[in-house]
């Protein structure tokens, strides 16, 4: 068998499984199952792997953890006005970007996953920053997860 088509067969019967695990028993924890296919993603992104479910987990993780400060922050910069918001996710950028100076934050666009993870979060959700760090680092972590057991998987359905 192809790599290719272990790989379908991998992902599609673990995104059937994911999703309704996701959508029954981990709803009530408020994990998204689009945070998971985003951090399942960025395991393949990443190079796979143990350093690619290493860097997809601290990477994302640190994204998240900047991305609910960085939300945090537009109310302490409110006397900006409409500008708070703009400066406030500015700054958060630069400080991913200054956390890749860290080898093991180095890998930026898996800090922007995460970043952007916790927000889609907050903003779809209406939670607050710091409420929606667990559920996103469940989800993240699940979804890493995921990213291994399909490539696992897929290398023993391609060996057959």
């Amino acid at each position: 068998m192809t790599m290719l088509i272990a790989l379908t067969i991998s992902l599609g019967v673990l995104a059937l499984v994911a999703t309704y695990i996701f959508l029954g028993p981990l709803a009530a924890m408020n994990a998204q199952i689009w945070q998971a296919f985003i951090a399942w993603g960025c395991f393949f992104h990443s190079g796979g792997k143990v350093a690619g479910l290493k860097n997809t987990i601290l990477c994302m993780i640190f994204g998240a953890v900047i991305g609910a400060l960085s939300v945090l922050l537009i109310g302490q910069l409110g006397a900006l006005g409409s500008l708070a918001a703009p400066v406030a996710v500015g700054i958060g950028v630069a400080v991913l970007v200054l956390g890749a100076h860290l080898p093991a934050l180095s890998t930026i666009p898996a800090s922007v996953y995460g970043f952007a993870s916790i927000a889609g979060l907050i903003l779809l959700k209406g939670m607050a920053p710091l409420d929606a760090l667990m559920p996103t680092g469940v989800s993240i972590i699940l979804g890493a997860g995921l990213g291994w057991l399909s490539e696992f998987f897929a290398g023993k359905l391609a060996k057959k």
